[in-house]
């Protein structure tokens, strides 16, 4: 028996709930789409439009600005030296 794969059809979250906010004070919906390391997650992976893509990247990049997201995955405090 052999089953074969086939995708669910990609859909935008924004354009199917018009209600959904898209802001950078949201950072729980925000977090949705960037990575453990802090990079976006591509349009073709998410499946959001690219309107909405556009827009997604510019809240990031605020959220991150205010210090609501984090620019990168690590934020250590101790920083270690190199010994030689």
């Amino acid at each position: 028996m052999s089953f074969k794969f086939t995708p669910r059809k990609k859909f935008c979250r924004f354009c199917a709930d018009p209600e959904l906010p898209l802001n950078y004070k949201r950072p729980d919906i925000l977090g949705n789409f960037v990575t453990e390391r802090g990079k976006l997650i591509a349009r073709r992976i998410t499946g959001t439009c690219a309107k909405h893509q556009r827009r997604l990247t510019r809240e990031v990049k605020r959220s991150r600005q205010m210090a609501l997201l984090y620019y990168t995955a690590v934020h250590s405090t101790d920083v270690k030296k190199r010994t030689v």
